[in-house]
């Protein structure tokens, strides 16, 4: 049965790659929720593809959005707080209750011999909003970024020190990663997964 997932914040790089992922590999319609349509113009013509503009903070246009959705994946920046307040509400106005949520290393002082610094406390109070959402949530914690053509990473869960947290892990491995949960439906809810280079 063809699954109906939405992605917000699709114009970045990371969601990019999940979406022709998914499109190859799994029955699945999309829904593309960006601020401006025209940078995904391209795939307007997709027969499973919707492309809907909004800002995720204006709940009226993401109410649209997700209504009919089985899953919400969420890649954005900016706000984070507010972002994940408003994803979190939003979803429970709906019925909605399974969300994969990209935020960031570093969110639970696991990084050894890094204090964690003010520049993650977005990425710690949107983690801790979803943690606390009673959502059927996985949380993805990627190292910083590469462009890499190169599919190679490891996972550590919550509570595990982050491996490797100076090397950069590619976005192609942190998508392939995200597609691996979507396609699994993964009965683990409530992971909270680190990836890093191996």
């Amino acid at each position: 049965m063809m699954r109906n997932i939405l992605i917000l914040g699709a114009a970045g790089l990371i969601a990019q790659q999940v979406i022709y992922r998914l499109l190859e590999q799994l029955d699945v319609k999309l829904t593309l929720f960006l601020r401006d349509e025209q940078q995904l113009h391209h795939l307007s013509g997709h027969p499973r593809i919707c492309l809907f503009a909004g800002e995720v903070e204006d709940q009226e246009s993401l109410y649209g959005a997700m209504l009919g959705q089985d899953l919400v994946y969420a890649n954005l920046c900016g706000n984070m707080a507010a972002h994940s307040q408003a994803v979190v509400q939003t979803m429970r106005d709906t019925g909605i209750r399974r969300l994969v949520f990209v935020t960031s290393m570093g969110v639970y002082d696991e990084i050894p011999g890094a204090p964690f610094g003010s520049i993650l406390q977005p990425y710690r109070d949107a983690t801790q909003i979803i943690e606390q959402s009673g959502l059927d949530y996985t949380i993805i914690r990627p190292a910083c970024l590469n462009n890499r053509d190169e599919i190679s990473y490891g996972t550590t869960q919550k509570g595990e020190a982050f491996i490797h947290p100076d090397a950069t892990v590619s976005r192609k491995s942190v998508a392939d990663l995200i597609v691996q949960v979507i396609s699994a439906d993964y009965q683990k809810y409530g992971e909270s997964i680190g990836v890093h280079k191996l």
